[in-house]
């Protein structure tokens, strides 16, 4: 009988050696996807200064070209795994570059030409008896501030008070059928708000009535549901057990919603409220039906028509008079106070979340 003996593998210090296929792959230094958009943005500044150049389609090529490079570098540097990830990441950050194109666009040209007229005048004139040079829009600031807080007034209680009932209360086909309601009115062009508002007041006050009251009903068309939207998603963020409490220590469902879940949900609530004024202080086609446009300063909504900045823009760029330059000149400095509006109200939002939402300690 013969005894088979196995060599002994040859002593070794713990570590094995990888095949070829465990290898790890080479990685591209940092600075190799910034120098290929580099080349690809001088190659795309190029290609557009053959011919007219379009800042547009220079960002599209340099967004094209580099990810391109980016890829192929990758792939032959590093393999096709780690190259599909670098070109997903890439395509997701060249589409945000690409979007803010327009963004960018709108901010540089509205600021270009809004700039020379945002003068004390602006802001302290009205138009009345101004022909051609000077004026302001004084009487459409205020007009537009007045509008703006009457409809918040009229949209805030009506939709916090109907988000609570959603969350709170409501049960069944009346909670569905509310909810379908909003919903559908998410969706409602403003130009049918305006007309909803202007066939109201002209069944009561008859046909040809311009009000600042009728403005304001037509913009709470449209910011009901965007304040119950958001009030109802943030107050369904309240935790149960702070009801269950409430509830267990024998306080009133009432008391518990005042006391309790409105004070803990009113960084959200208010930040909901910001953002729906912020959409709804730049219409123009429920203004321009039910409030009209006048030179003269009224800060009465319920006599006669009012001016504001969406219609002072609208009238001052489409009806510029003769020499039209002076008017297109207001019309964009509106629009640039409108852009300031907007944004203000929405660094307010943020404001109010992050410094007004309840403090949790450890």
């Amino acid at each position: 009988m013969t005894t088979q003996i196995t060599p002994a593998p040859p002593a070794t210090d713990g570590r094995t050696t990888p095949s070829p296929a465990q290898r790890p792959e080479g990685r591209l230094p940092r600075w190799v996807p910034g120098a290929c958009f580099a080349a690809a943005a001088a190659v795309a500044v190029g290609l557009e200064a053959m011919g007219d150049f379009n800042i547009a389609l220079a960002v599209l090529w340099t967004a094209v070209l580099g990810t391109l490079f980016v890829w192929v570098s990758s792939r032959l540097m590093e393999g096709p795994r780690k190259a599909t990830d670098r070109l997903v990441t890439c395509l997701v950050g060249s589409a945000f570059g690409i979007a803010m194109v327009p963004l960018l666009s709108l901010v540089y040209e509205v600021t270009r030409r809004g700039i020379a007229r945002f003068d004390l005048t602006f802001f302290t004139y009205s138009l009345y008896g101004i022909v051609g040079e000077g004026g302001g829009a004084y009487h459409a600031l205020m007009g537009t501030l007045v509008i703006t807080a009457l409809t918040t007034l009229i949209s805030v209680p009506i939709g916090l008070l109907t988000a609570i009932y959603l969350v709170e209360y409501g049960t069944g086909r009346l909670k569905r059928a509310i909810t379908f309601l909003v919903d559908v009115m998410t969706g409602i062009p403003s130009i049918v708000a305006g007309l909803f508002a202007y066939a109201l007041f002209a069944l009561v006050l008859g046909p040809g009535i311009r009000l600042g009251f009728a403005g304001a009903v037509a913009l709470s068309v449209l910011m009901i549901p965007v304040v119950v939207r958001s009030s109802e998603e943030v107050l369904k963020l309240v935790p149960n057990e702070l009801r269950e409490a409430s509830l267990a220590l024998g306080v009133p469902k009432w008391r518990t919603i005042v006391k309790v879940v409105v004070p803990t949900a009113i960084a959200g609530l208010g930040t909901g409220v910001t953002l729906a004024i912020a959409r709804v202080v730049g219409e123009t086609a429920p203004l321009l039906i039910t409030v009209g446009i006048t030179n003269a300063t009224n800060l009465d909504p319920f006599a006669e028509r009012m001016a504001t900045l969406p219609v002072f823009a609208y009238y001052q760029l489409t009806q510029p008079g003769v020499p039209p330059e002076f008017a297109i000149d207001r019309a964009w400095t509106a629009a640039l106070l409108l852009i300031m509006l907007v944004m203000g109200l929405n660094l307010v939002a943020r404001l109010i979340s992050r410094y007004f939402a309840p403090k949790t300690s450890r």
